[in-house]
């Protein structure tokens, strides 16, 4: 079977990376499907779930799902590139540990008068907080 690497990078680690047979991204603009030979193309990434299949790890499994946040990917014929702003692997989420993230972020977005710059700041941390609850829900095993 054929496939094309990938590599899922944030700004603090390289998250996750081998070889997949297709590899679902969420771009801005909406979904892409990535297959051997895709041609050349960056994109900007949105806010979603990016879908990785492979062949069977040691579990049996044959599909990684990791949350992104924004940033670029890569693609060319033989590798896939994420450089995501935010990443995490779904089946790494604590949701209580998110929960009370989220209600910090809240708690000191509060603080800020209206016309605040910094608001941005804890408004994204708030959204990435709600993007990674709702894929535990759908997905996560906590």
């Amino acid at each position: 079977m054929h496939s094309i690497g990938y590599r899922i990078v944030r700004p603090d680690k390289l998250l996750h990376e081998g070889d997949a047979t297709s590899l679902t991204l969420v771009a801005r603009t909406g979904e892409i499907g990535v297959l051997p030979g895709h041609a050349k193309e960056i994109c900007a990434l949105g806010r979603g779930i990016c879908r990785i299949q492979h062949e069977p790890d040691d579990e049996g499994n044959t599909e990684t799902r990791i949350a992104i946040f924004g940033g670029y990917a890569e693609i060319t014929e033989g590798e896939v590139i994420v450089l995501a702003d935010h990443a995490r692997d779904v089946d790494d989420i604590y949701p209580d540990v998110v929960a009370q993230t989220k209600r910090a972020a809240e708690a000191e977005l509060n603080k800020l008068p209206t016309r605040d710059s910094r608001r941005v700041y804890f408004e994204q941390k708030m959204a990435w907080c709600d993007l990674l609850i709702e894929a535990n829900q759908k997905f996560g095993s906590h």
